[in-house]
């Protein structure tokens, strides 16, 4: 869950964003301000996002953002305001605001932007999570030049960068699958050889060899526990980009995420069948979904972008 801070000088719109957060289920409310001078660094330890005014008594929202990333917050902000002007709204992004919350509050306009933010977040904690997994498969790995391991980490993340972009348009960013793709994407970045044996690869060799290198320690128990739960999340996520797909078809068969992606990722036919699924309000499905493809293409798909 998010952990937010208000500093907003209206108390009724104090309430209310307090009250969405709550019923939302999005985060928690840990502290909140009238004004951003009566707030420092110490009132923002394990704080997520800062939603603040831009127009307040005493320090204004910029000149607020501005004190606590000098102070060393780190977090990201999200500025409420009914401001229009145009030059104003530029300097808050240039400080660096991740987008705003028009003023008068609209519930759904909140939902949405936290619900995005979520989905960054999320992304940016698998994205650290992977950074250290493929230390760990590089240096378990092959040993080799150091300028080959920095030209290849970098090959990596820019990868890991294209993926997380994938995840967003396919609806699937803050599914717990998503960490193990990322996985899988790095692995197969530094062995390409094996995309191509994906189709005769059984999926659970791949993914006892990832595990195997993560988690060299493993017992032969533990091992096929932590491979069946990989395959279970994976699945798992792919069934969802599946459904997302096909409900994309159904409300617009000429949207562009759709147009591209329904019919590389997925058998078409299974498609039009779950978009059936969909219509006639069938909650589970009985398409068959190839996974094999699913990975192969996504990571094409990634290296592509």
């Amino acid at each position: 869950m998010i952990r937010f801070f208000l500093i907003e000088d209206d108390a009724v719109v104090r309430r209310m964003l307090e009250r969405i957060i709550a019923d939302s289920g999005l985060g928690e409310i840990v502290g909140q301000a009238s004004d951003g001078s009566s707030v420092s660094i110490d009132q923002l330890y394990g704080v997520d996002v800062v939603l603040i005014d831009l127009l307040m008594p005493g320090l204004d929202g910029i000149q607020t953002i501005k004190k606590l990333q000098a102070e060393g917050f780190t977090g990201r902000f999200i500025m409420v305001s009914q401001v229009e002007n145009k030059e104003m709204i530029g300097e808050a992004y240039l400080q660096g605001i991740d987008t705003f919350i028009q003023k008068p509050i609209n519930r759904l306009e909140v939902i949405s932007v936290l619900r995005r933010v979520s989905d960054y977040l999320t992304l940016e904690a698998s994205l650290q999570s992977i950074r250290r997994s493929l230390q760990i498969l590089d240096v378990k790995g092959k040993e080799q030049p150091t300028s080959g391991l920095k030209s290849q980490s970098s090959d990596t993340e820019s990868l890991a960068q294209k993926a997380r972009q994938l995840l967003l348009q396919l609806g699937i960013a803050s599914e717990a699958g998503a960490h193990d793709l990322l996985i899988i994407m790095g692995w197969l970045a530094q062995n390409e050889r094996e995309v191509d044996r994906l189709r005769d690869l059984q999926l659970k060799e791949l993914y006892t060899q990832i595990l195997t290198k993560l988690h060299g320690n493993l017992d032969e128990q533990a091992l096929t526990k932590e491979v069946r739960a990989m395959e279970q999340r994976i699945r798992r996520m792919v069934l969802q980009a599946f459904t997302h797909l096909s409900s994309l078809g159904l409300t617009d068969y000429a949207n562009p995420t759709f147009e591209h992606f329904a019919p590389r990722l997925f058998d078409f036919q299974e498609i039009r069948q779950r978009m059936q699924e969909l219509e006639a309000g069938e909650k589970t499905t009985k398409c068959r979904i190839s996974v094999k493809k699913f990975l192969s293409v996504f990571y094409m798909e990634a290296k592509a972008i």
